[in-house]
Protein backbone atom coordinates (compact mmCIF):
# COMPACT_ATOMS: atom_id res chain seq x y z
CA UNK A 1 0.00 0.00 0.00
CA UNK A 2 1.16 3.57 -0.74
CA UNK A 3 2.89 5.13 2.30
CA UNK A 4 0.63 8.18 2.33
CA UNK A 5 -2.62 7.67 0.46
CA UNK A 6 -4.56 5.37 -1.81
CA UNK A 7 -7.25 7.96 -2.57
CA UNK A 8 -7.79 11.69 -2.02
CA UNK A 9 -10.07 13.24 0.58
CA UNK A 10 -12.53 14.42 -2.03
CA UNK A 11 -12.85 11.15 -3.94
CA UNK A 12 -14.46 8.61 -1.55
CA UNK A 13 -17.89 7.47 -2.74
CA UNK A 14 -20.51 4.84 -1.85
CA UNK A 15 -18.85 2.48 -4.35
CA UNK A 16 -15.85 2.27 -1.98
CA UNK A 17 -17.93 0.78 0.87
CA UNK A 18 -16.05 -1.99 2.68
CA UNK A 19 -12.70 -1.15 1.13
CA UNK A 20 -9.62 -0.23 3.15
CA UNK A 21 -8.10 3.10 2.18
CA UNK A 22 -5.42 5.47 3.37
CA UNK A 23 -5.92 9.25 3.32
CA UNK A 24 -3.46 12.08 4.01
CA UNK A 25 -4.26 15.70 4.67
CA UNK A 26 -4.79 18.34 7.30
CA UNK A 27 -7.00 18.12 10.38
CA UNK A 28 -9.83 20.49 9.58
CA UNK A 29 -11.67 20.05 12.88
CA UNK A 30 -12.26 17.46 15.61
CA UNK A 31 -15.62 16.86 17.32
CA UNK A 32 -15.70 14.94 20.60
CA UNK A 33 -18.86 12.87 21.13
CA UNK A 34 -17.69 11.05 24.22
CA UNK A 35 -16.61 7.57 23.21
CA UNK A 36 -16.41 8.58 19.56
CA UNK A 37 -14.26 11.27 17.92
CA UNK A 38 -15.20 12.71 14.54
CA UNK A 39 -12.37 14.09 12.45
CA UNK A 40 -12.78 16.11 9.24
CA UNK A 41 -9.70 15.48 7.13
CA UNK A 42 -8.99 17.92 4.30
CA UNK A 43 -6.74 18.03 1.27
CA UNK A 44 -6.93 20.19 -1.86
CA UNK A 45 -9.60 17.93 -3.42
CA UNK A 46 -12.12 18.05 -0.59
CA UNK A 47 -13.00 16.74 2.85
CA UNK A 48 -13.78 13.34 4.36
CA UNK A 49 -15.35 12.56 7.74
CA UNK A 50 -13.30 10.09 9.78
CA UNK A 51 -14.81 8.18 12.71
CA UNK A 52 -12.46 7.17 15.53
CA UNK A 53 -13.78 4.79 18.21
CA UNK A 54 -12.64 4.69 21.84
CA UNK A 55 -10.28 1.84 22.74
CA UNK A 56 -8.42 1.88 19.42
CA UNK A 57 -4.84 2.97 18.75
CA UNK A 58 -6.27 5.61 16.42
CA UNK A 59 -8.36 7.07 19.29
CA UNK A 60 -5.28 7.34 21.51
CA UNK A 61 -3.27 8.95 18.70
CA UNK A 62 -6.01 11.45 17.83
CA UNK A 63 -6.18 12.68 21.44
CA UNK A 64 -2.75 14.24 20.87
CA UNK A 65 -3.62 15.81 17.52
CA UNK A 66 -4.75 19.41 16.96
CA UNK A 67 -6.23 21.35 14.02
CA UNK A 68 -3.94 21.83 11.01
CA UNK A 69 -1.65 18.97 11.92
CA UNK A 70 -0.77 16.99 8.83
CA UNK A 71 -1.65 13.30 9.29
CA UNK A 72 -2.28 9.99 7.54
CA UNK A 73 -5.40 7.94 8.39
CA UNK A 74 -5.94 4.31 7.39
CA UNK A 75 -9.31 2.62 7.78
CA UNK A 76 -12.39 1.06 6.25
CA UNK A 77 -15.00 2.94 4.21
CA UNK A 78 -18.56 2.74 5.55
CA UNK A 79 -21.86 4.17 4.37
CA UNK A 80 -23.46 6.81 6.54
CA UNK A 81 -27.08 6.34 7.58
CA UNK A 82 -29.27 8.21 5.04
CA UNK A 83 -30.41 10.78 7.61
CA UNK A 84 -26.76 11.47 8.55
CA UNK A 85 -25.48 11.98 5.00
CA UNK A 86 -23.95 15.41 4.33
CA UNK A 87 -25.18 16.66 0.96
CA UNK A 88 -22.97 19.75 1.04
CA UNK A 89 -19.76 17.78 0.33
CA UNK A 90 -18.92 15.25 -2.39
CA UNK A 91 -17.98 12.55 0.16
CA UNK A 92 -21.04 13.11 2.31
CA UNK A 93 -22.51 9.63 1.77
CA UNK A 94 -19.55 7.83 3.37
CA UNK A 95 -17.08 8.00 6.23
CA UNK A 96 -13.80 6.33 7.05
CA UNK A 97 -13.59 4.24 10.24
CA UNK A 98 -10.03 4.82 11.41
CA UNK A 99 -7.77 1.92 12.40
CA UNK A 100 -4.47 3.81 12.40
CA UNK A 101 -3.40 7.47 12.54
CA UNK A 102 0.16 8.64 11.86
CA UNK A 103 1.36 12.21 12.35
CA UNK A 104 3.30 13.62 9.40
CA UNK A 105 3.69 17.24 10.49
CA UNK A 106 2.80 19.00 13.75
CA UNK A 107 1.52 22.56 13.91
CA UNK A 108 2.16 25.05 16.66
CA UNK A 109 -0.61 27.41 17.83
CA UNK A 110 -2.31 28.94 14.79
CA UNK A 111 -2.10 32.71 14.21
CA UNK A 112 -4.86 32.33 11.64
CA UNK A 113 -7.51 29.58 12.03
CA UNK A 114 -8.22 27.82 8.77
CA UNK A 115 -11.61 26.39 9.73
CA UNK A 116 -14.61 28.71 9.65
CA UNK A 117 -15.37 32.08 8.06
CA UNK A 118 -13.70 34.42 10.53
CA UNK A 119 -12.45 37.70 9.13
CA UNK A 120 -8.86 38.62 9.92
CA UNK A 121 -6.83 41.76 9.16
CA UNK A 122 -5.23 41.66 5.74
CA UNK A 123 -1.75 42.09 7.20
CA UNK A 124 -2.22 38.91 9.25
CA UNK A 125 -3.51 37.03 6.24
CA UNK A 126 -0.56 38.13 4.10
CA UNK A 127 2.06 37.45 6.78
CA UNK A 128 0.78 33.88 7.16
CA UNK A 129 -0.34 33.51 3.56
CA UNK A 130 0.53 29.79 3.50
CA UNK A 131 -2.16 29.27 6.18
CA UNK A 132 -4.58 31.66 4.51
CA UNK A 133 -4.18 29.68 1.29
CA UNK A 134 -5.20 26.45 3.07
CA UNK A 135 -8.71 27.81 3.48
CA UNK A 136 -11.07 26.10 1.02
CA UNK A 137 -12.35 29.45 -0.31
CA UNK A 138 -8.82 30.58 -1.14
CA UNK A 139 -7.93 27.23 -2.70
CA UNK A 140 -11.02 27.49 -4.86
CA UNK A 141 -9.95 30.91 -6.16
CA UNK A 142 -6.41 29.80 -6.94
CA UNK A 143 -7.64 26.70 -8.75
CA UNK A 144 -10.04 28.95 -10.69
CA UNK A 145 -7.06 31.07 -11.70
CA UNK A 146 -5.17 27.99 -12.90
CA UNK A 147 -8.15 26.81 -14.94
CA UNK A 148 -8.67 30.24 -16.51
CA UNK A 149 -5.04 30.38 -17.64
CA UNK A 150 -5.24 26.84 -19.02
CA UNK A 151 -8.43 27.73 -20.88
CA UNK A 152 -6.79 30.81 -22.41
CA UNK A 153 -3.78 28.81 -23.52
CA UNK A 154 -5.90 26.10 -25.11
CA UNK A 155 -8.00 28.66 -26.95
CA UNK A 156 -4.96 30.47 -28.32
CA UNK A 157 -3.31 27.26 -29.50
CA UNK A 158 -6.58 26.24 -31.17
CA UNK A 159 -6.55 29.51 -33.12
CA UNK A 160 -3.10 28.93 -34.57
CA UNK A 161 -1.06 30.98 -32.11
CA UNK A 162 2.28 29.86 -30.71
CA UNK A 163 3.52 30.71 -27.24
CA UNK A 164 6.94 32.36 -27.07
CA UNK A 165 8.75 33.60 -23.94
CA UNK A 166 10.26 37.07 -24.15
CA UNK A 167 13.10 38.30 -21.88
CA UNK A 168 12.60 39.04 -18.19
CA UNK A 169 15.79 41.10 -18.01
CA UNK A 170 15.68 43.95 -20.52
CA UNK A 171 16.36 47.69 -20.70
CA UNK A 172 14.53 50.60 -19.03
CA UNK A 173 11.29 51.35 -20.81
CA UNK A 174 9.79 54.63 -22.03
CA UNK A 175 6.25 53.23 -21.70
CA UNK A 176 5.09 55.53 -18.90
CA UNK A 177 5.04 53.58 -15.63
CA UNK A 178 8.07 53.39 -13.36
CA UNK A 179 10.56 50.61 -14.04
CA UNK A 180 12.07 48.21 -11.55
CA UNK A 181 15.76 48.76 -12.28
CA UNK A 182 18.36 45.98 -12.03
CA UNK A 183 21.98 47.13 -11.58
CA UNK A 184 24.61 45.49 -13.75
CA UNK A 185 27.61 44.00 -11.96
CA UNK A 186 29.62 43.58 -15.14
CA UNK A 187 28.87 47.07 -16.47
CA UNK A 188 29.25 49.54 -13.57
CA UNK A 189 26.81 52.41 -13.51
CA UNK A 190 24.45 50.79 -16.01
CA UNK A 191 21.09 49.18 -15.39
CA UNK A 192 18.78 46.56 -16.79
CA UNK A 193 15.06 46.67 -16.03
CA UNK A 194 12.27 44.19 -15.47
CA UNK A 195 9.82 44.48 -18.39
CA UNK A 196 6.71 46.59 -17.95
CA UNK A 197 5.23 44.52 -20.80
CA UNK A 198 6.57 42.47 -23.72
CA UNK A 199 5.44 45.09 -26.27
CA UNK A 200 8.81 45.82 -27.91
CA UNK A 201 9.73 42.17 -28.17
CA UNK A 202 6.40 41.07 -29.57
CA UNK A 203 6.57 43.78 -32.24
CA UNK A 204 10.06 42.58 -33.11
CA UNK A 205 8.63 39.05 -33.38
CA UNK A 206 6.17 40.34 -35.99
CA UNK A 207 9.06 41.83 -37.97
CA UNK A 208 10.83 38.46 -37.58
CA UNK A 209 7.89 36.74 -39.26
CA UNK A 210 6.21 35.00 -36.31
CA UNK A 211 2.68 35.65 -37.49
CA UNK A 212 0.67 34.79 -34.36
CA UNK A 213 2.32 35.15 -30.97
CA UNK A 214 0.92 34.85 -27.46
CA UNK A 215 2.31 34.52 -23.97
CA UNK A 216 1.05 34.35 -20.40
CA UNK A 217 3.49 37.07 -19.49
CA UNK A 218 4.70 38.43 -16.16
CA UNK A 219 4.90 42.23 -16.15
CA UNK A 220 6.62 44.51 -13.64
CA UNK A 221 5.65 48.09 -12.84
CA UNK A 222 6.45 50.23 -9.83
CA UNK A 223 2.87 51.46 -9.40
CA UNK A 224 0.85 53.27 -6.79
CA UNK A 225 -1.25 50.53 -5.10
CA UNK A 226 -5.02 50.34 -5.43
CA UNK A 227 -7.57 47.59 -4.93
CA UNK A 228 -7.71 46.39 -8.54
CA UNK A 229 -4.00 46.77 -9.30
CA UNK A 230 -0.85 45.12 -7.99
CA UNK A 231 1.89 47.60 -7.04
CA UNK A 232 4.71 45.42 -8.35
CA UNK A 233 3.91 42.58 -10.73
CA UNK A 234 1.00 41.05 -12.59
CA UNK A 235 0.25 38.59 -15.38
CA UNK A 236 -1.37 39.23 -18.73
CA UNK A 237 -2.50 37.28 -21.75
CA UNK A 238 -0.28 39.00 -24.29
CA UNK A 239 -0.88 38.53 -28.01
CA UNK A 240 0.10 40.00 -31.36
CA UNK A 241 -0.91 39.27 -34.96
CA UNK A 242 0.47 40.29 -38.35
CA UNK A 243 -1.67 41.27 -41.33
CA UNK A 244 -4.65 41.92 -39.12
CA UNK A 245 -7.35 44.50 -38.46
CA UNK A 246 -8.95 45.90 -35.35
CA UNK A 247 -12.13 43.97 -36.13
CA UNK A 248 -10.25 40.66 -36.36
CA UNK A 249 -8.64 41.27 -32.98
CA UNK A 250 -12.04 42.10 -31.47
CA UNK A 251 -13.53 38.88 -32.84
CA UNK A 252 -10.62 36.82 -31.49
CA UNK A 253 -10.80 38.36 -28.01
CA UNK A 254 -14.59 38.06 -27.84
CA UNK A 255 -14.29 34.36 -28.63
CA UNK A 256 -11.46 33.66 -26.17
CA UNK A 257 -12.57 35.81 -23.23
CA UNK A 258 -16.25 35.22 -23.90
CA UNK A 259 -15.55 31.51 -23.55
CA UNK A 260 -13.65 32.03 -20.30
CA UNK A 261 -16.43 34.09 -18.74
CA UNK A 262 -19.16 31.71 -19.95
CA UNK A 263 -17.31 28.70 -18.53
CA UNK A 264 -16.17 30.15 -15.20
CA UNK A 265 -18.69 32.92 -14.55
CA UNK A 266 -20.72 30.94 -11.99
CA UNK A 267 -23.93 31.18 -13.99
CA UNK A 268 -23.85 34.95 -14.53
CA UNK A 269 -25.02 36.01 -17.97
CA UNK A 270 -22.34 37.02 -20.48
CA UNK A 271 -23.24 39.63 -23.07
CA UNK A 272 -23.06 38.32 -26.62
CA UNK A 273 -23.02 41.82 -28.12
CA UNK A 274 -19.94 43.86 -27.14
CA UNK A 275 -20.60 47.42 -28.34
CA UNK A 276 -17.82 49.69 -29.61
CA UNK A 277 -17.98 53.12 -27.98
CA UNK A 278 -15.62 55.95 -28.98
CA UNK A 279 -13.53 57.19 -26.06
CA UNK A 280 -14.95 60.71 -25.96
CA UNK A 281 -18.52 59.40 -26.22
CA UNK A 282 -17.91 57.01 -23.32
CA UNK A 283 -16.58 59.85 -21.17
CA UNK A 284 -19.61 61.99 -22.02
CA UNK A 285 -22.29 59.35 -21.48
CA UNK A 286 -20.77 57.39 -18.60
CA UNK A 287 -18.14 59.74 -17.16
CA UNK A 288 -15.41 57.12 -17.59
CA UNK A 289 -13.55 55.15 -20.23
CA UNK A 290 -14.36 51.91 -18.40
CA UNK A 291 -18.14 52.09 -18.06
CA UNK A 292 -20.22 49.60 -16.12
CA UNK A 293 -22.97 48.79 -18.62
CA UNK A 294 -24.93 46.80 -16.06
CA UNK A 295 -26.37 50.22 -15.22
CA UNK A 296 -28.47 51.49 -18.17
CA UNK A 297 -28.40 55.18 -17.11
CA UNK A 298 -26.82 57.51 -19.68
CA UNK A 299 -25.71 61.03 -18.87
CA UNK A 300 -26.31 63.99 -21.13
CA UNK A 301 -24.86 67.48 -21.53
CA UNK A 302 -27.60 70.03 -20.72
CA UNK A 303 -25.58 73.25 -20.49
CA UNK A 304 -27.90 75.20 -22.81
CA UNK A 305 -30.72 75.09 -20.26
CA UNK A 306 -28.59 76.97 -17.73
CA UNK A 307 -26.61 79.52 -19.77
CA UNK A 308 -27.80 82.93 -18.59
CA UNK A 309 -30.57 81.27 -16.59
CA UNK A 310 -32.02 82.28 -13.24
CA UNK A 311 -29.98 79.56 -11.52
CA UNK A 312 -26.94 81.76 -10.99
CA UNK A 313 -24.65 79.02 -9.59
CA UNK A 314 -24.71 77.08 -12.87
CA UNK A 315 -24.89 80.19 -15.04
CA UNK A 316 -21.72 81.56 -13.50
CA UNK A 317 -19.90 78.25 -13.84
CA UNK A 318 -20.68 78.20 -17.56
CA UNK A 319 -19.00 81.58 -18.04
CA UNK A 320 -15.64 79.81 -17.57
CA UNK A 321 -14.04 78.11 -20.57
CA UNK A 322 -14.40 74.34 -20.86
CA UNK A 323 -17.17 73.96 -18.30
CA UNK A 324 -20.50 72.19 -18.75
CA UNK A 325 -23.56 70.92 -16.94
CA UNK A 326 -24.07 67.15 -17.11
CA UNK A 327 -27.42 65.53 -16.26
CA UNK A 328 -27.81 62.06 -14.73
CA UNK A 329 -31.40 60.81 -15.07
CA UNK A 330 -32.84 58.92 -12.09
CA UNK A 331 -35.99 57.07 -13.21
CA UNK A 332 -38.01 56.30 -10.08
CA UNK A 333 -35.97 58.66 -7.90
CA UNK A 334 -38.60 61.38 -7.71
CA UNK A 335 -38.41 62.40 -4.06
CA UNK A 336 -36.51 65.03 -2.13
CA UNK A 337 -35.20 62.35 0.23
CA UNK A 338 -33.62 60.37 -2.62
CA UNK A 339 -32.14 63.45 -4.29
CA UNK A 340 -30.61 64.67 -1.05
CA UNK A 341 -29.17 61.20 -0.48
CA UNK A 342 -27.42 61.34 -3.86
CA UNK A 343 -26.25 64.89 -3.17
CA UNK A 344 -24.68 63.65 0.07
CA UNK A 345 -23.04 60.79 -1.86
CA UNK A 346 -21.40 63.28 -4.24
CA UNK A 347 -20.18 65.43 -1.34
CA UNK A 348 -18.66 62.37 0.35
CA UNK A 349 -16.83 61.61 -2.90
CA UNK A 350 -15.30 65.09 -3.04
CA UNK A 351 -17.69 67.26 -5.08
CA UNK A 352 -19.35 70.35 -3.67
CA UNK A 353 -22.64 68.55 -4.32
CA UNK A 354 -25.13 67.72 -7.07
CA UNK A 355 -28.15 69.80 -7.97
CA UNK A 356 -31.45 68.12 -8.76
CA UNK A 357 -35.00 68.39 -10.07
CA UNK A 358 -37.69 65.82 -9.30
CA UNK A 359 -41.22 65.44 -10.60
CA UNK A 360 -44.32 64.47 -8.67
CA UNK A 361 -48.06 64.41 -9.33
CA UNK A 362 -49.86 62.49 -12.07
CA UNK A 363 -48.46 61.24 -15.34
CA UNK A 364 -50.40 63.71 -17.45
CA UNK A 365 -49.16 66.82 -15.67
CA UNK A 366 -46.01 66.09 -13.65
CA UNK A 367 -45.02 68.89 -11.30
CA UNK A 368 -41.34 69.86 -11.08
CA UNK A 369 -39.87 70.47 -7.63
CA UNK A 370 -36.59 71.66 -6.17
CA UNK A 371 -34.65 74.94 -6.15
CA UNK A 372 -33.31 74.52 -9.70
CA UNK A 373 -36.78 74.03 -11.21
CA UNK A 374 -37.98 77.20 -9.56
CA UNK A 375 -34.93 79.17 -10.72
CA UNK A 376 -34.93 78.24 -14.43
CA UNK A 377 -38.71 78.39 -14.87
CA UNK A 378 -41.50 76.13 -16.03
CA UNK A 379 -40.72 76.17 -19.78
CA UNK A 380 -37.05 75.21 -19.41
CA UNK A 381 -37.84 72.59 -16.80
CA UNK A 382 -40.50 71.01 -19.01
CA UNK A 383 -38.22 71.01 -22.05
CA UNK A 384 -35.50 69.38 -19.98
CA UNK A 385 -37.93 66.72 -18.71
CA UNK A 386 -39.06 65.88 -22.25
CA UNK A 387 -35.48 65.67 -23.56
CA UNK A 388 -34.51 63.36 -20.72
CA UNK A 389 -37.66 61.19 -21.20
CA UNK A 390 -38.65 61.59 -17.54
CA UNK A 391 -42.02 61.89 -15.86
CA UNK A 392 -43.85 61.86 -12.55
CA UNK A 393 -41.89 59.90 -9.95
CA UNK A 394 -38.55 60.54 -11.69
CA UNK A 395 -35.63 62.87 -10.99
CA UNK A 396 -32.49 64.21 -12.60
CA UNK A 397 -29.20 65.04 -10.89
CA UNK A 398 -26.71 67.61 -12.17
CA UNK A 399 -22.92 67.91 -12.08
CA UNK A 400 -21.33 71.22 -13.03
CA UNK A 401 -17.83 72.48 -13.78
CA UNK A 402 -14.86 71.16 -15.72
CA UNK A 403 -15.61 67.58 -16.86
CA UNK A 404 -12.20 66.31 -15.75
CA UNK A 405 -13.06 67.45 -12.22
CA UNK A 406 -16.59 66.06 -11.87
CA UNK A 407 -16.55 63.03 -14.19
CA UNK A 408 -14.92 60.57 -11.74
CA UNK A 409 -17.66 61.26 -9.19
CA UNK A 410 -20.40 61.45 -11.83
CA UNK A 411 -19.39 57.98 -13.07
CA UNK A 412 -19.72 56.59 -9.54
CA UNK A 413 -22.98 58.46 -8.95
CA UNK A 414 -24.49 57.02 -12.15
CA UNK A 415 -23.86 53.48 -10.88
CA UNK A 416 -24.96 54.34 -7.33
CA UNK A 417 -28.25 55.77 -8.63
CA UNK A 418 -28.82 52.67 -10.78
CA UNK A 419 -28.22 50.36 -7.82
CA UNK A 420 -30.39 52.40 -5.44
CA UNK A 421 -33.30 52.42 -7.90
CA UNK A 422 -33.13 48.71 -8.79
CA UNK A 423 -31.98 49.34 -12.36
CA UNK A 424 -28.65 47.56 -11.93
CA UNK A 425 -28.11 43.99 -13.24
CA UNK A 426 -25.71 42.45 -10.73
CA UNK A 427 -25.51 38.92 -12.16
CA UNK A 428 -24.11 39.90 -15.55
CA UNK A 429 -20.81 40.44 -17.34
CA UNK A 430 -21.29 43.47 -19.61
CA UNK A 431 -18.45 44.21 -22.04
CA UNK A 432 -17.72 47.28 -24.14
CA UNK A 433 -14.90 48.13 -26.53
CA UNK A 434 -13.63 51.68 -26.01
CA UNK A 435 -12.17 52.89 -29.30
CA UNK A 436 -10.62 55.95 -30.96
CA UNK A 437 -8.47 56.94 -28.01
CA UNK A 438 -6.91 60.41 -28.38
CA UNK A 439 -3.19 60.16 -29.02
CA UNK A 440 -2.18 63.64 -27.87
CA UNK A 441 -3.10 66.15 -25.19
CA UNK A 442 -2.11 69.66 -24.22
CA UNK A 443 -0.42 70.18 -20.87
CA UNK A 444 -2.52 72.75 -19.00
CA UNK A 445 0.50 74.19 -17.19
CA UNK A 446 2.95 74.52 -20.08
CA UNK A 447 0.66 74.46 -23.13
CA UNK A 448 2.88 71.87 -24.83
CA UNK A 449 1.57 68.87 -26.75
CA UNK A 450 2.36 65.42 -25.35
CA UNK A 451 1.15 61.85 -25.63
CA UNK A 452 -2.08 60.92 -23.84
CA UNK A 453 -2.15 57.27 -24.90
CA UNK A 454 0.19 54.74 -26.54
CA UNK A 455 2.54 56.69 -28.85
CA UNK A 456 3.28 53.60 -30.96
CA UNK A 457 -0.33 53.23 -32.17
CA UNK A 458 -1.24 53.80 -35.80
CA UNK A 459 -3.07 57.12 -36.14
CA UNK A 460 -6.62 56.61 -37.37
CA UNK A 461 -6.45 57.63 -41.02
CA UNK A 462 -2.71 57.07 -41.23
CA UNK A 463 -0.19 59.75 -42.08
CA UNK A 464 -2.82 62.03 -43.64
CA UNK A 465 -4.60 62.35 -40.28
CA UNK A 466 -1.56 64.15 -38.84
CA UNK A 467 -2.11 67.34 -40.83
CA UNK A 468 -4.96 68.80 -38.74
CA UNK A 469 -5.50 69.70 -35.10
CA UNK A 470 -3.17 67.49 -33.01
CA UNK A 471 -5.80 67.19 -30.27
CA UNK A 472 -8.21 65.61 -32.76
CA UNK A 473 -5.80 62.82 -33.73
CA UNK A 474 -7.03 59.46 -32.49
CA UNK A 475 -5.22 56.17 -32.57
CA UNK A 476 -6.40 52.80 -33.80
CA UNK A 477 -6.29 51.88 -30.14
CA UNK A 478 -8.82 50.15 -27.93
CA UNK A 479 -9.57 49.11 -24.39
CA UNK A 480 -12.01 46.44 -23.25
CA UNK A 481 -14.16 47.36 -20.26
CA UNK A 482 -16.22 44.95 -18.19
CA UNK A 483 -18.36 45.84 -15.18
CA UNK A 484 -16.44 49.04 -14.51
CA UNK A 485 -12.93 47.61 -14.93
CA UNK A 486 -10.45 47.83 -17.79
CA UNK A 487 -9.57 44.24 -18.72
CA UNK A 488 -7.56 44.71 -21.89
CA UNK A 489 -5.71 47.32 -23.91
CA UNK A 490 -4.07 47.32 -27.30
CA UNK A 491 -3.66 49.00 -30.67
CA UNK A 492 -2.97 48.44 -34.29
CA UNK A 493 0.72 49.35 -34.28
CA UNK A 494 2.36 52.10 -36.29
CA UNK A 495 4.58 49.97 -38.51
CA UNK A 496 5.63 52.82 -40.82
CA UNK A 497 8.83 54.63 -39.69
CA UNK A 498 7.95 57.82 -41.58
CA UNK A 499 4.55 58.08 -39.90
CA UNK A 500 6.15 57.22 -36.58
CA UNK A 501 8.60 60.12 -36.89
CA UNK A 502 5.83 62.51 -37.86
CA UNK A 503 3.72 61.57 -34.80
CA UNK A 504 6.67 62.06 -32.47
CA UNK A 505 7.56 65.35 -34.15
CA UNK A 506 4.12 66.72 -33.25
CA UNK A 507 4.88 65.89 -29.62
CA UNK A 508 8.26 67.63 -29.87
CA UNK A 509 10.55 64.63 -30.36
CA UNK A 510 13.12 64.53 -33.13
CA UNK A 511 14.52 61.47 -34.86
CA UNK A 512 17.49 61.30 -32.47
CA UNK A 513 15.13 61.10 -29.47
CA UNK A 514 13.02 58.41 -31.17
CA UNK A 515 16.20 56.41 -31.79
CA UNK A 516 17.27 56.87 -28.18
CA UNK A 517 13.93 55.70 -26.79
CA UNK A 518 12.93 53.05 -29.32
CA UNK A 519 16.18 52.32 -31.16
CA UNK A 520 15.79 48.59 -31.83
CA UNK A 521 12.13 48.90 -32.85
CA UNK A 522 12.72 51.96 -35.05
CA UNK A 523 15.55 50.15 -36.83
CA UNK A 524 13.52 46.95 -37.22
CA UNK A 525 10.55 48.77 -38.75
CA UNK A 526 12.83 49.78 -41.63
CA UNK A 527 13.37 46.17 -42.65
CA UNK A 528 10.05 45.15 -44.16
CA UNK A 529 7.72 45.37 -41.18
CA UNK A 530 4.24 43.91 -41.71
CA UNK A 531 1.10 45.68 -40.50
CA UNK A 532 0.40 44.25 -37.06
CA UNK A 533 -1.58 44.74 -33.88
CA UNK A 534 -2.48 43.07 -30.66
CA UNK A 535 -3.45 43.53 -27.06
CA UNK A 536 -2.86 42.39 -23.50
CA UNK A 537 -5.56 41.21 -21.09
CA UNK A 538 -5.02 41.41 -17.34
CA UNK A 539 -5.33 37.87 -15.99
CA UNK A 540 -5.43 38.89 -12.32
CA UNK A 541 -8.29 41.32 -12.93
CA UNK A 542 -10.22 38.79 -15.03
CA UNK A 543 -9.98 36.19 -12.27
CA UNK A 544 -10.95 38.85 -9.71
CA UNK A 545 -14.20 39.48 -11.60
CA UNK A 546 -14.92 35.77 -12.08
CA UNK A 547 -14.36 35.13 -8.36
CA UNK A 548 -16.66 38.01 -7.39
CA UNK A 549 -13.88 39.86 -5.54
CA UNK A 550 -13.10 43.58 -5.41
CA UNK A 551 -9.42 43.31 -4.42
CA UNK A 552 -6.91 41.78 -6.80
CA UNK A 553 -4.89 40.44 -3.85
CA UNK A 554 -7.66 37.90 -3.25
CA UNK A 555 -6.77 36.03 -6.45
CA UNK A 556 -2.97 36.25 -6.28
CA UNK A 557 -0.97 33.61 -4.45
CA UNK A 558 1.55 35.83 -2.68
CA UNK A 559 0.62 39.48 -3.22
CA UNK A 560 2.16 42.62 -1.78
CA UNK A 561 0.17 44.69 0.68
CA UNK A 562 -1.23 48.16 0.01
CA UNK A 563 2.17 49.71 0.80
CA UNK A 564 3.97 47.50 -1.75
CA UNK A 565 5.50 45.39 1.03
CA UNK A 566 5.86 41.63 1.26
CA UNK A 567 5.02 41.18 4.94
CA UNK A 568 5.63 37.42 4.77
CA UNK A 569 9.13 37.60 3.29
CA UNK A 570 9.76 41.00 4.94
CA UNK A 571 10.53 42.79 1.70
CA UNK A 572 11.82 45.09 0.48
CA UNK A 573 15.02 44.69 2.48
CA UNK A 574 18.28 46.56 2.73
CA UNK A 575 21.05 45.01 0.66
CA UNK A 576 24.25 43.81 2.26
CA UNK A 577 27.15 46.24 2.02
CA UNK A 578 29.18 43.67 0.10
CA UNK A 579 26.43 43.33 -2.50
CA UNK A 580 26.23 47.09 -2.97
CA UNK A 581 30.00 47.37 -3.38
CA UNK A 582 30.00 44.60 -5.96
CA UNK A 583 27.31 46.45 -7.88
CA UNK A 584 29.06 49.82 -7.51
CA UNK A 585 26.01 51.30 -5.77
CA UNK A 586 25.73 53.67 -2.85
CA UNK A 587 22.32 54.33 -1.29
CA UNK A 588 21.20 57.76 -0.07
CA UNK A 589 18.20 57.65 2.26
CA UNK A 590 15.96 60.76 2.10
CA UNK A 591 16.52 62.92 5.17
CA UNK A 592 19.88 61.35 6.04
CA UNK A 593 22.96 63.53 6.30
Amino acid sequence: MHPYRTITCGALQAAHEGQTHKLSGWVHRIRDHGGVLFLDLRDTTGLTQVVVHEGTDAFTALREVHPEWCITVEGQVALRAPHLANKTITTGAVELTAAQIDVLGRSKALPLPVYGDQEYPEETRLKYRYLDLRRPAMQEKMILRSKVIASMRQAMWAKGFHEHQTPIITVPSPEGARDFLVPSRLHPGKFYALPQAPQMFKQLLMVAGFDRYFQVAPCFRDETPRADRSPTDFYQLDLEMSFTTQEEIFALVEDVLGGVFSTYGKGASVDTEWPSIPYREAKGIYGTDKPDLRCPIRMRVVSDYFRGSGFSVFAQILEKAGTQIRAIPAPGGGSRKFCERMDAFARAEGLSGMGYIFWRGDAEAPEAAGPIAKAIGLAATEALRVEMCLGAGDAVMFCAGLPEHFEPVAAKARVEIGRALGLFEEDRFAFAWITDLPMLERDKATGTIGFEHNPLSMPKGGKDALEGDPLEITGVQYDLACNGYELLSGPIRNHDPETMLKVFAIAGYGEDEVKRRFGALYEALQHGAPPHGGCAAGIDRIVMLLAGEEAIREVMLFPMNQQAQDVMMEGPKEAESAQLRELHIRTVIPGSS
